[in-house]
């Protein structure tokens, strides 16, 4: 049965201040079980020649990607993720990357989902691919 975001386990208190999301500025905008939509700032996240990072989309793809598959595999499995595919289709030097995420299988064992991000303007700048594996335990659980 699906969970809503606010239902998704709490972060464990000695690492909450780790949390990379929130070191890159990711915010969720919306989530269900049809998507997860989420925003990031190109600021702060830049690569040496002053565009969006490749990695930061990378980050915000898999994390509305394993946000949409907890939605649905938890309380009873755990999702982690398994393969992400990435292809940049343009730069951005500013603003905000907004990301959509969609799923296109979700099953008992997997999960896999579209990411597609987008500039301020509405041009796609990356397509990702987000594949989790569902499984009996959670992450670290002895």
């Amino acid at each position: 049965m699906p969970i809503e975001l606010a239902d998704l386990p709490p972060i464990a208190p000695g690492i909450a201040t780790e949390q990379l999301v929130g070191r890159m500025g990711i915010e969720i905008v919306s989530a269900s079980l049809d998507e997860v939509v989420g925003r990031m700032p190109v600021a702060g996240n830049r690569q040496m020649f002053g565009l969006l990072h490749g990695g930061a989309s990378g980050v915000l793809g898999e994390t509305l990607g394993s946000i949409l598959s907890a939605l649905h595999a938890l309380p009873e499995r755990f999702p982690v993720g398994l393969e992400l595919a990435c292809t940049h289709h343009r730069g951005a030097t500013e603003g905000w990357i907004t990301g959509v995420a969609r799923p296109i299988h979700v099953g008992h064992s997997t999960s896999t989902s579209e990411i597609v991000m987008s500039d301020e303007q509405g041009r796609r700048t990356c397509t990702a691919r987000l594949t989790c594996l569902h499984r009996d335990t959670a992450p670290g659980a002895a």
